[in-house]
């Protein structure tokens, strides 16, 4: 009996797609993309009302250790670069616009298998990288209302995008722990 190879097989029978990744499909990165746009909404949403309730500098205390405040960044993380006239908010929108198409490729690339956790990851470091852009198209700033302290030590202002960065930076690096490292 002869048997002609389908094209799902090799002549040794083997599946051709066996061990190999497979690209995500256009609805597998959508829900990624959804994901980060629902992040950038609630960014942008939480930062409108701070706008709207605070004057820049005024303060809230929520708890022994929590404040609401607004404060505008010029610079990147920690106010690095914030009194450098000007040209960085050119460069931080450069950066996160670059930052944005090399993560939304990386998505698309990505399998769908066994991905979860850095897909996750990817998506919130796109949300929080677009939300500060938007920031930085809007106002030539960032606008921060987190306030964090102990005592007198208070850790410097963030938002939302903000602490998109940090969870999906941490996503990222516990995939690499998890999975390894992974060919982009």
């Amino acid at each position: 009996m002869t048997t002609t190879p389908t094209s799902s097989r090799e002549d040794n029978g083997v599946p051709m797609n066996e061990g190999k990744a497979e690209a995500v499909s256009g609805q597998g990165f959508s829900w990624w993309f959804g994901l980060s746009a629902l992040l950038i909404g609630l960014d942008q949403w939480t930062k409108h009302k701070i706008v709207d309730v605070f004057k820049y500098g005024d303060l809230y205390p929520v708890t022994s250790f929590f404040n609401l405040t607004r404060l505008h960044n010029e610079g990147a993380a920690f106010g690095f670069l914030a009194n450098s006239g000007g040209w960085q908010k050119y460069f931080f929108l450069t950066l996160a616009f670059a930052v944005a198409a090399f993560i939304a490729r990386w998505l698309f690339k990505l399998p769908q298998s066994n991905t979860k956790l850095l897909s996750g990851g990817l998506a919130f470091i796109l949300a929080g990288a677009l939300g500060n852009a938007i920031d930085r198209l809007q106002h030539g700033y960032v606008v921060d209302f987190l306030d964090f302290y102990y005592g007198s030590f208070h850790w410097p202002a963030f938002n939302v995008a903000d602490s998109c960065i940090f969870i999906g930076a941490m996503m990222v690096i516990a995939d690499l722990f998890i999975h390894g490292e992974r060919k982009i």
